[in-house]
């Protein structure tokens, strides 16, 4: 009797605390295949890591291809690793045929016998390769299919790929918070002191915090909440539309938000044409810089981040009306600025905007620890649904969110 084909993997971390192993177990069992426990050895202490060596079985060769390509996320990786195979991309913006299509976790691919980090963690990308020559050492890159230049070489297949899991550690951690789900009965008060933490801790360790605002944020009154976490170094950039940014000009030059005024929350009349004379009066400036540099802006979120210096990319949609000088219009470019601040990002506040939220998750590494605040719990769903699953919802009214984090985050630098 002929046996099934198999293939051998390891996997080695924190295997229990993590469900590392009864995953790669429910991923071989859902795809109908088999499963051995060659080898299980546990860590004995809280800071050693575990080992084991588990046989995959399939009907055939494409059936175990199959479920490797499953359990490869869960960190698994064939006992003794081929090199990664590489193909030419046969047009611009074409990948080649079977390409390695990336998570958001870190990536490692096998070249010439050694495992080398794949730059710039983000989901639904390719896996570039360079080589500099013979004494050189092979690059690894992720890339959109939008930057594919014919005959670049991409991974094709799965085999001499390793790909690193978040683990959940043994010890206890700050940020535990993290890990909760979706729900509406959290404390609320807990949560706006363990974001005031992480927010912190980022800052401490030199890296950036994306703010993805959308308008509500200035609708409720916020904006002056999120200009003094900008003010304090709490936010290192902001991500948003020409919405947010049109409504926030509005508030300053006119006192309202979509006609509505913002101390009396009463319609203004002919209020519905202030945005449109808001982004007439930035685009007769120049610009949102030019604006403020002119006396002309002279408060407001926009105001605070070009008097800090704080950059920010404002993306452009069909809808938008004007746009603001500052709006990129084509959105490959402004998904490119975007990811130039998401692979240095530390943190990511997605404040009631789901769109961008999406769209930023997207270009963000597992790594980051990501809150998104929406009075609609709809809105986590859809990002741990499209590959986003490292995020944390808070499902409140954003302005309250901003307002309480603030006053943490100002009582917790007097102290």
């Amino acid at each position: 009797m002929v046996e099934p084909p198999y293939e051998d993997v390891r996997i080695e971390g924190h295997l229990i605390d993590s469900l590392m192993v009864p995953q790669i177990m429910d991923d071989v069992m859902d795809l109908e295949g088999e499963f051995e426990i060659l080898s299980f050895d546990v860590g004995r202490t809280k800071t050693d890591i575990s080992r084991a060596v588990i046989r995959i079985h399939g009907r055939d060769r494409a059936h175990v291809e199959t479920i490797l390509t499953a359990v490869q996320e869960h960190g698994a990786v064939a006992v003794a690793p081929e090199d990664a195979v590489v193909a030419p991309a046969p047009a611009d913006g074409v990948f080649p045929d079977d390409f390695y299509s990336t998570t958001n976790l870190a990536t490692y691919v096998r070249l010439d016998g050694e495992w080398v980090p794949v730059d710039g963690p983000e989901m639904d990308c390719g896996v570039r390769v360079r080589r500099g020559g013979s004494a050189a050492a092979p690059h690894a890159e992720t890339l959109p299919l939008s930057d594919v230049i014919a005959g670049e070489l991409f991974v094709v297949g799965h085999h001499g790929i390793r790909v690193v899991p978040l683990e959940r550690p043994r010890e206890s951690q700050p940020f535990e918070f993290m890990g909760s789900a979706v729900s509406s009965e959290k404390p609320k008060a807990q949560i706006v002191r363990e974001v005031a933490r992480l927010l912190r801790h980022v800052r401490d360790e030199g890296k950036l915090t994306i703010a993805v605002v959308g308008p509500a944020v200035v609708h409720t009154g916020s904006g002056a909440q999120l200009a003094r976490l900008i003010r304090a170094g709490y936010v290192g950039a902001l991500f948003g539309g020409n919405a947010v940014a049109t409504h926030d000009i509005e508030s300053a030059l006119f006192g309202t938000s979509l006609g509505i005024d913002m101390k009396t929350g009463m319609p203004t009349p002919g209020g519905h044409e202030h945005h449109l004379r808001a982004i007439n009066t930035i685009r007769r400036c120049g610009g949102i810089a030019a604006a403020v540099e002119q006396g002309v802006l002279t408060a407001g979120l926009m105001h605070t981040l070009v008097t800090t210096g704080t950059p920010f990319v404002l993306a452009g949609s069909i809808r938008d009306d004007g746009p603001l000088p500052e709006v990129i219009t084509d959105v490959l470019d402004a998904q490119r600025a975007m990811r130039a601040y998401a692979q240095r990002a530390g943190a990511c506040l997605m404040l009631s905007t789901m769109l961008h939220s999406i769209a930023t998750g997207n270009l963000l590494p597992a790594a980051v620890h990501t809150v998104c605040v929406d009075i609609n719990p709809a809105v986590v769903t859809k990002l741990a649904d499209r590959g986003s699953f490292q995020t944390i919802g808070v499902v409140t009214d954003v302005g309250l969110f901003v307002e309480q984090l603030a006053d943490e985050l100002e009582h917790g630098a007097r102290e």
